[in-house]
C-alpha cells in the first residue's frame, strides 16, 4: 500500500467515524483485514486514525484562525486538515512536505482546484506560522477540555466527581497508548512458559500484577504469534482480568455471565473453574453470543454454554436461586476505555449515562433473584462515572436488604490495590492514570443466607 493510499484510507475511516458514528476499532480491523496490510502500514494507519481522533478538539482549536474566513467546509475537508495537522505536529518521522503534498493530491481527487488550494494554503500556514496557543484560555476546565480533546460536559462532570487533579490525570492518560496485555490459558500453558516462548521469538513481556495469568507485551506483535492464533493466550486488559480473579471461583460451581460478549471474562471464569462446572453465558445479540462460543472453542474450554437472551428476563429461563456466582459486566457509557476507542467521547451525550443507568438497575434487580443464598454477585463496568458505579450499587443495596458488599472483598484484592484511592464502601474504581489500564469499576456482593 502506498503512503498516498494509506492516507486516503485513513481519511475515509475518520469521516465515517466522525460523521456517521462508526466505531473506530471495528472499522480499523475491517480495513486492515480487507487490505492485508503489513504490520508497518497497519501501525501507521492506526496511529493516524487514533491520534487524530484523540486530539481532534485541540487541533480544531489550534487551526481555527485559518478557517475563520471559510464558509461551511465539507466534513471530509475538515477531517483531511485534522489528520494532516496531526501528522505534522505529532509524528516526527513523517516529513511535513510529504503530508502536505498528499493532502493536496487527495483534495484534488475528491474535490476541485479551489479546495486543493485551500488545503494547501492552510497547511502551509501551519508549517510556517505555527498554530493558535491554548494558553490564552483562562477557564481551567475549558482549557483542559481543549488541551486533551474531551467534551467540556465530560470534564465538568469528572471535576465535580473527583476534583481537578484526578480529572487531569484521566484526561492526559487518555491521550496515551494503552499497553497490550494478554492472559495465558493455564490449562494449556503457564504464564511463565508462554513468556519464555515469546521471548525466544523476540517478543518482550512483563508480568501483570492484576492476575496470576496476565502479562504485558512491551515489544513485538503478539497477534500474529502462534500462541495467540492457536488460543494458548488471549488479549484482555489488566483491569478486566481482575473480574474473574475476584469472583471467588472453585471448580464445579454454576456461574451465570449475564452480558458476556465478546467472551474475555467468560473464558477467564471457565479457566478459573479449571473447566469443571458450568458457565452459562448470555448476550442480547445472537451474533455476539456466537463470538463467545468461538472464543471458548479457540481456547479449548468446554464448560461454557453461550446463547442469546435479554438478561432482564432470565427468570423465564432459570429457576430463582439457582446460581452460585453471577457476573454482570453491565452495558455502560464506556468512558473508561477512551484510549482504545477515542470516538466514544464525541458520540456520547450526558443523557446516555442516565439512560444506561436504568438498564443497569433493571439488570441488577432481575439477576439478584437468580442467586443462591450465600452466593456471590460481581458487578463491573468499563466506565469511571459514579452514577453508573457507586451510586448504582448504593441504590441496589438499599432496595435489596438481603445483599451486602462482601466483607472479604478488600482483603481478596491484590495487595497493591488494597489502599487504592478508588476504593469506597461500594467497590473499587480504577482510573486510567493509576496503573496504566482501562478505567474500570468492580464490586462483589454476597447474598446473606436466610
Amino acid at each position: 500500500m502506498t503512503k498516498y493510499q494509506l492516507r486516503e484510507s485513513a481519511l475515509e475511516l475518520l469521516t465515517r467515524v466522525g460523521e456517521q458514528g462508526g466505531y473506530s476499532h471495528v472499522l480499523l480491523d475491517q480495513e486492515m483485514s480487507k487490505r492485508h496490510l503489513s504490520a508497518k502500514d497497519g501501525a501507521l494507519l492506526t496511529e493516524i486514525v487514533y491520534g487524530t481522533l484523540q486530539n481532534k478538539m485541540k487541533i480544531e482549536y489550534e487551526i481555527q484562525p485559518y478557517l475563520k474566513k471559510q464558509k461551511k467546509l465539507k466534513p471530509w475537508v475538515k477531517w483531511l486538515l485534522y489528520m494532516s495537522v496531526y501528522q505534522m505536529r505529532y509524528l516526527e518521522r513523517v516529513p511535513d512536505h510529504a503530508v502536505i503534498h498528499e493532502a493536496v493530491e487527495i483534495s484534488k481527487k475528491k474535490g476541485h482546484k479551489g479546495i486543493s488550494s485551500l488545503v494547501n494554503g492552510i497547511l502551509r500556514n501551519v508549517q510556517r506560522n505555527g498554530v493558535q496557543s491554548i494558553e490564552s484560555i483562562e477557564d481551567p476546565v475549558e482549557k483542559l477540555s481543549v488541551e486533551t480533546s474531551h467534551p467540556k460536559w465530560l470534564v465538568d462532570r469528572w471535576v465535580k466527581q473527583y476534583g481537578i487533579e484526578v480529572t487531569k490525570g484521566i484526561c492526559f492518560q487518555n491521550l496515551k497508548h494503552l499497553p497490550m496485555s494478554v492472559r495465558a490459558q493455564p490449562l494449556r500453558i503457564s504464564r511463565e512458559a508462554a513468556m519464555t516462548e515469546l521471548k525466544s521469538r523476540g517478543i518482550k513481556t512483563e508480568i501483570s500484577p492484576f492476575s496470576s495469568q496476565g502479562f504485558l507485551i512491551t515489544e513485538g506483535n503478539i497477534l500474529s504469534d502462534p500462541l495467540f492464533t492457536k488460543g494458548q493466550v488471549t488479549v484482555q486488559d489488566q483491569s478486566s482480568m481482575l473480574v474473574a480473579e475476584m469472583m471467588d471461583l472453585t471448580p464445579g460451581l454454576l456461574v451465570l455471565d449475564a452480558c458476556s460478549a465478546p467472551g474475555g471474562k467468560t473464558t477467564h471464569i471457565a479457566e478459573k473453574l479449571e473447566d469443571k462446572g458450568k458457565v452459562i453465558a448470555y448476550d442480547l445479540h445472537k451474533k455476539k453470543a456466537k463470538l463467545v462460543d468461538e472464543k471458548a472453542k479457540l481456547l479449548q474450554l468446554n464448560s461454557i454454554q453461550a446463547a442469546q437472551a435479554d438478561s432482564r428476563k432470565l427468570e423465564e429461563i432459570h429457576q430463582t436461586e439457582s446460581f452460585d456466582r453471577i457476573l454482570l459486566d453491565a452495558p455502560c457509557s464506556g468512558l473508561g476505555v477512551l484510549r482504545g476507542k477515542p470516538d466514544i467521547k464525541y458520540h456520547k451525550k450526558e443523557q446516555d449515562i442516565y439512560d444506561l443507568r436504568r438498564i443497569q438497575d433493571d439488570l441488577l434487580s432481575s439477576l439478584a433473584l437468580l442467586l443462591k443464598d450465600g452466593g456471590k454477585f460481581l458487578y463491573s463496568t468499563c466506565t469511571i462515572d459514579q452514577h453508573e458505579n457507586e451510586e448504582a450499587i448504593k441504590q441496589f443495596l438499599e432496595q435489596n436488604k438481603d445483599f451486602e458488599v462482601d466483607p472479604a472483598f478488600n482483603e481478596d484484592l491484590p495487595e497493591f490495590l488494597r489502599d487504592s484511592m478508588g476504593l469506597s464502601e461500594y467497590g473499587l474504581q480504577l482510573f486510567p492514570h493509576q496503573w496504566d489500564t482501562d478505567g474500570f469499576f468492580l464490586t462483589r456482593m454476597v447474598k446473606r443466607a436466610k
